[in-house]
């Protein structure tokens, strides 16, 4: 399903010059239109702002911003113009407000339910993991195709059968899923979570998954990010 983001004109980009973009971000952003890459430096932002809060920095300018987290300020304010304007020229951008519109561009605002696919050391390790168990995000469900694993509790979890995917996804909520399996089991389990009405998955085996209709799919593999390392390593 295609969705819109309706940007939002509160007053002029302190660090936007060109009329033209001024003009045309006027018009609804299809989420689909936005890059992932995007979308992973919205949340860099965010986390920013958020310590930026903690401080008690009320206002900040992108070039500010960028100084200090070691980021870009013209990539921040290319970034922010898809979405609108933001901050008021020569005073800069509203901390609070920013952070409050960048949480609500990424859905923050709402609590996204988990089931982890793969009781192994991986997958416990993950439902463990705080950030998946606090704000927007909670694990609700933890399944293994292991029938040793069934009924063995990790946490407030009760691992479940494979075969009851499906309804652990129908009766916990869950919508997005995390596939922590080994790289033969991947594709199996793809589909599965998929047949159970699953629309987002992270994917950490070794494996390329696909994203289909009514399914995005984020494939992780950690190993090529190790081998990205030891490429520059002298």
């Amino acid at each position: 399903m295609s969705t819109t983001i309706q940007q939002v004109r509160p007053g002029p980009d302190p660090s936007r010059h060109d009329s033209a973009n001024d003009a045309a971000s006027a018009e609804p952003v299809r989420r689909e239109a936005i890059s992932p890459l995007t979308v992973n430096r919205l949340s860099v932002y965010l986390r920013c702002l958020r310590t930026l809060e903690g401080r008690g920095v009320t206002r900040i300018s992108s070039q500010e911003l960028a100084s200090e987290f070691h980021l870009s300020p013209t990539q921040i304010r290319k970034d922010l113009a898809q979405f609108g304007e933001f901050g008021v020229r020569g005073v800069g951008y509203d901390v609070a407000a920013l952070a409050a519109k960048l949480s609500d561009l990424i859905r923050l605002d709402t609590e996204h339910r988990i089931v982890i696919v793969g009781m192994g050391n991986l997958g416990t390790a993950l439902a463990r993991f705080p950030a998946f168990n606090s704000a927007s995000f909670r694990v609700v469900a933890a399944i293994d195709s292991d029938p040793s694993k069934t009924g063995k509790r990790v946490g407030r979890l009760s691992i479940a059968a494979m075969s009851d995917l499906a309804g652990q996804v129908r009766t916990s909520g869950a919508t997005l899923a995390i596939l922590a399996v080994p790289a033969e089991a991947a594709t199996a389990a793809y589909d599965a979570c998929v047949a159970a009405g699953v629309t987002a998955i992270l994917n950490f085996a070794p494996v390329s998954l696909p994203t289909t209709r009514g399914c995005r799919v984020k494939n992780v593999d950690l190993r090529i990010h190790l081998e990205e390392l030891a490429f520059y390593l002298g």
